[in-house]
């Protein structure tokens, strides 16, 4: 079911199978029927690593989300155990502390279970207990579920304010979880003899698993290293990147739809079956049409990387391609020949029917990127990043805030436009947040704090603007990009090069001494770590290319993964990389992680 796991270098399926392992064997300790309560972010991640009908072979018979406001009515009988599947969230138990408060005594016989994940947290036990159900639990454990396989390539622990946590609320409980996530990969791969970073939270999560590697030194699992150089660059080191809009056909299905754990939900009326002549017109479905996207399909895993003008061309050569192929079953004369069509009609039929898909998909798409509103906004990005009239009030923005355009999308351009300019100048910054304040509200001043805090909107500091150093030194901004046969990674953003994407370049060759004084110039250290590989395993891995973790703390962007592809699959390559991150994000998610949400005051029941 998970094949497409194995398809890299590295079998990001036995990560899989370790997490699966893990999570039955939580289960199997109860014995009985059993219903689980899951915390609503988890749901997307956990379908990742175990189906429903896996679970209920283990005896689970009932699944309910756990919405942050309320729990709905606890399953009926017969469940003997009711287990609730949380992220270690104050929020979270004060629902279901208020839910038990409510149930005492209702299901005489029922049990009640607590798996934190992917850790146990002292500060939710204890608010637990100040509301009186702590004891009401037969069992707490934790399931550590760490890194989670999204692709063969691609790994994320799906942890949405990983950012948020480190940056506004001084947080470090998901850079732990981060080293404990990479000693798991080593458990599994061998140990990392090289790693490099760049970034103040790369450097405390190396820190963290140099310690831990040191303190599980002789219980360590001896195997050859399946991975060679681990490379973490924080969010905070390139922080433009994410508020750009993505290009590449994943990127912009995830900007205009939102991709969540490798699915997405789309307009149901694009993919309706064509009405044939004197049918009537089938009823529209009003559920939307919900597909996974990952590399397990074929053509999916062919465009998913590239330039959005670029799929076009690919799916006319393939439409061509599968027409002449139905076609010569005309050819077929003798039964052997015949046979052999019949043999291939499956994967044909397969291929057409994904072709159809992906067909509506870009059409959907290209309704969006042909659109007045999406061509001025993504002109004003590209002068930005060429240096173009950064120091002043940008007229799209101005008019954008008039027109009241979404929120999110304002913020985006104004965020881009300070981190092009180093910062805006006092009466510039002032003016921004008095017209957003008064067009969308006195409470979006929260935001703005964090924006700023965050380092995304900021006051200009004396001196000198680093970006056009940067852009020059690094080669960000191409002018002669190819979007259809590339030849830099500039081509995910149609003529910019992803800072994070380009370090990454570099790191593997030549290295980044050539580029000393520009790493100065972006915030955090910059460092080169060695662990000892136990004696005899480091001359038993085979030769070929190498395998490179490249690890983002604080998410990564769908165009930047398509980047670090482009980077692998290159002729004069002999690296491939695994990419690994905190969260799966764009532009609008990332923001909306840091927005502040306003809620009533809720107090805590009497006991």
């Amino acid at each position: 079911m998970a094949s497409h796991l194995a398809g890299g270098r590295l079998n990001l399926g036995v990560l899989r199978e370790a997490a699966r392992r893990r999570l039955l064997q939580i289960l199997d300790k109860l014995s009985g029927s059993k219903a689980i309560v899951w915390d609503e972010s988890l749901t997307g991640p956990f379908g990742l690593i175990a189906e429903y009908s896996l679970l209920k072979e283990h005896e689970v018979d009932k699944m309910f989300p756990l919405r942050e406001e309320r729990l709905p009515p606890l399953p009926p009988s017969p469940s003997r155990h009711v287990i609730f599947m949380l992220r270690p969230r104050v929020e979270l138990m004060q629902v279901v502390g208020t839910s038990l408060l409510k149930e005492e005594g209702c299901s005489p016989g029922r049990e009640y279970h607590l798996v934190c994940v992917p850790r146990r947290c002292v500060l939710c036990e204890q608010h637990l207990q100040q509301m009186g159900v702590f004891g009401t639990f037969a069992t707490i454990q934790e399931y550590p579920l760490d890194f989670i396989p999204f692709d063969s390539d691609l790994i994320s622990m799906e942890n949405e304010f990983a950012f948020r946590e480190c940056h506004l609320e001084n947080d470090f409980t998901s850079l732990f979880h981060v080293a404990k996530g990479l000693m798991t990969m080593q458990s599994l791969y061998g140990t990392i003899p090289n790693i490099s970073g760049k970034g103040e939270w790369a450097r405390r999560v190396t820190d963290m698993l140099l310690r831990m590697h040191r303190e599980m030194a002789g219980v360590q699992m001896h195997m050859p290293p399946a991975i060679d150089t681990l490379l973490i660059i924080d969010r905070s080191v390139d922080l433009l990147t994410p508020m750009l809009t993505q290009l590449t056909y994943e990127g912009l299905v995830d900007e205009i739809y939102g991709l969540q754990n490798t699915s997405v939900k789309l307009p149901p009326e694009k993919f309706q079956p064509r009405k044939q002549d004197g049918e009537a017109a089938a009823e529209l479905p009003s559920e939307p049409k919900k597909l996974i996207l990952n590399s397990a399909e074929e053509l999916y895993a062919e465009i998913r990387d590239r330039n959005f003008n670029a799929v076009g061309e690919v799916l006319s050569r393939k439409a061509r391609l599968i027409t002449a192929q139905f076609e010569e079953r005309h050819q077929a004369k003798t039964v052997g020949e015949i046979k052999e069509f019949v043999s291939k009609l499956p994967h044909m039929q397969a291929v057409k029917s994904s072709l159809a898909t992906h067909t509506s998909i870009a059409e959907l798409v290209q309704e969006v990127t042909h659109s007045d509103t999406f061509l001025d906004s993504l002109a004003v990005e590209q002068e930005f990043i060429a240096g173009i009239d950064t120091d002043k009030a940008n007229v799209y923005i101005e008019e954008g805030i008039a027109q009241k355009l979404p929120l999110m999308r304002v913020l985006r351009l104004m965020c881009i436009q300070s981190l092009c300019n180093n910062g805006l100048k006092p009466k510039l910054l002032e003016y921004y947040r008095r017209e957003i304040i008064q067009t969308y509200g006195f409470e979006h001043m929260l935001t703005l704090f964090n924006l700023e805090k965050a380092g995304l909107l900021k006051l200009q500091p004396p001196g000198r603007n680093n970006f056009p150093t940067l852009r020059k030194t690094l080669r960000l901004h191409q002018t002669d990009v190819n979007e259809r046969a590339p030849t830099d990674v500039s081509y995910v953003y149609s003529g910019y090069a992803p800072l994070s994407v380009r370090l990454a370049q570099l790191s593997t060759r030549p290295g980044w001494r050539v580029i000393e004084e520009a790493l100065k110039l972006l915030p955090g250290p910059e460092f080169h770590e060695k662990q000892p590989i136990p004696t005899g395993l480091a001359h038993k891995r085979d030769t070929g290319s190498r395998i490179t973790l490249v690890l983002f703390l604080g998410g990564v962007t769908s165009a930047e993964i398509s980047a670090i592809r482009f980077l692998g699959q290159s002729e004069d390559s002999n690296t491939d990389y695994v990419i690994g991150t905190t969260k799966l994000i764009n532009g609008t998610s990332w923001l909306q992680s840091l927005a502040e949400k306003l809620e009533p005051i809720t107090t805590c029941p009497a006991k």
